[in-house]
């Protein structure tokens, strides 16, 4: 196979592995809702003490398919890497290659803790939350990882060709970057929530949001819409600026993807609220939620280009600093 050949359809592969990762994501959310953590019992990497257990159970089928569709998400990044050493260039493809790794590498690890300490079926313990939400926090490192791979191992390289240069557009994004990680922390904890104490009815789900005597897993309920107002508001005011500031086509094109998914995903997330947050609701919710992420560090890494090509070889022009997100 000609390195040519490997060139031209190595991106291609990337963004299939990150596809396929963001199916093995959504599984995971499958298996939290239905309660199938506990399905191979607290073995792991066995399943009920046995490499291929007796599928009897509809738990025990829903965890050890979500296992082996990981075990082939891991394959297909150590293939990645391979891959990208072989027939990338950019020395970016590589190190976000083996950041890949690394971070599927945690994934697996962050899960068999999940079974082994039993973190998993009906605990409601604190600690339980915080794996649940550094869990969530690896996944946006390994898919961030994943597009950039995907981006970077194809040709990265063209310029923007808009004339207007920023300092300001790098820190705007990291802001929305760390804005968004912490809403989809929250929302990890929220949803699992919403599997240990599933409102009746959207009253009763609210009375008992504010119950002080109610666990705690149910009063931070709150603090995810709360957070979705606040970083969507920006993410929307921060994609009106961009597309008002700058001309290039490559920025304009993924800030109307970014705005468009933000709409869709704030609409999901009201939705997910009235139906009192029903399984498929919330896979697809976490589905637009890791398009919002991809999308946003795809936007980024525009933005990283586009800064230093406006000052590289002594630009020394003054960069428009935003005097308000508000201004279209």
């Amino acid at each position: 196979m000609s390195v040519t050949f490997q060139s031209k359809y190595l991106p291609v592969y990337a963004w299939f592995v990150t596809a396929f990762n963001i199916l093995v994501i959504a599984w995971g959310a499958m298996v939290r809702a239905t309660g199938s953590g506990a399905g191979c019992g607290n073995h792991w990497p066995q399943c009920n003490g046995a490499i291929l257990p007796e599928l009897a159970r509809i738990e025990t089928v829903i965890e050890f398919s979500h296992r082996i569709s990981s075990a082939f998400a891991g394959v297909f990044v150590v293939i990645l890497v391979l891959w990208v050493f072989r027939a990338a260039r950019h020395p970016l493809a590589r190190r976000a290659a083996v950041l890949s790794l690394v971070f599927i590498v945690m994934e697996g690890l962050l899960g068999a803790l999940l079974v082994r300490l039993e973190l998993v079926a009906g605990n409601t313990s604190a600690l339980r939350a915080g794996a649940v939400a550094l869990h969530l926090v690896n996944t946006l490192l390994l898919l961030t990882s994943l597009a950039l791979t995907a981006r970077s191992s194809g040709n990265p390289a063209q310029s923007p060709r808009d004339a207007q240069s920023s300092r300001w557009l790098p820190w705007l994004l990291a802001i929305g970057l760390i804005a968004t990680a912490l809403l989809s922390a929250a929302g990890a904890v929220t949803a699992l929530g919403d599997t240990l104490f599933p409102a009746q009815s959207l009253s009763a789900g609210l009375y008992t949001d504010l119950d002080p005597a109610a666990n705690f897993l149910v009063r931070l309920r709150v603090v995810h819409p709360f957070l979705a107002v606040i970083t969507s508001f920006y993410l929307i005011m921060l994609s009106r600026y961009l597309l008002g500031a700058y001309t290039d086509p490559t920025i304009a094109r993924t800030v109307k993807w970014l705005l468009a998914l933000v709409i869709v995903q704030v609409a999901a997330g009201v939705v997910n609220v009235l139906l009192l947050a029903p399984l498929w609701m919330q896979v697809v919710h976490l589905v637009l939620a890791d398009a919002v992420w991809i999308t946003l560090v795809l936007l980024t890494a525009v933005s990283r280009t586009y800064c230093s090509e406006s000052f590289k070889d002594g630009a020394t022009r003054a960069p428009r600093a935003p005097s308000s997100l508000t201004q279209p």
